[in-house]
């Protein structure tokens, strides 16, 4: 494995884990992020889902655990999915504006797609 993905594997553990971090210190932000329907348990959802994103970070760092840590990362990317398009629809993005709701879209389908390249080069990485 090349230093580029070497490089870019530690910035994407980093980023999960600093995003993970930030359910714990600005719950507000990501309760905006929670469906109506979910509301009445959405502070845990929030701690919950900021736990799973630090865990997923550190197993990205961890040599032995970075082809499940980065495919986790890329699950979880999917899972998201839908809250970010349905931003771009919502008359009050919680992004902010409607124009960082398409950024937010389009860095999320970016992300999928460098997951699932990182995750391909993890595992060439392991049979050779």
């Amino acid at each position: 494995m090349n230093k580029f993905w070497q490089i870019l594997k530690v910035l994407l553990a980093l980023f999960i884990i600093y995003a993970g971090v930030q359910h714990f210190l600005n719950p507000d932000f990501f309760m905006k992020v929670i469906p109506p329907f979910l509301m009445e348990m959405g502070l845990p959802i929030v701690y919950i889902s900021g736990a799973i994103e630090i865990v997923i970070g550190i197993l990205m760092l961890l040599p032995k655990y970075e082809v499940i840590g980065t495919y986790s990362f890329f699950l979880l990317m999917i899972a998201f999915l839908p809250l970010h398009i349905g931003d771009v629809f919502d008359d009050t993005p919680f992004t902010g504006t409607r124009n960082a709701s398409y950024i937010r879209l389009v860095i999320q389908f970016v992300l999928i797609g460098v997951l699932w390249k990182l995750r391909n080069v993890l595992k060439e990485k392991k049979l050779v």
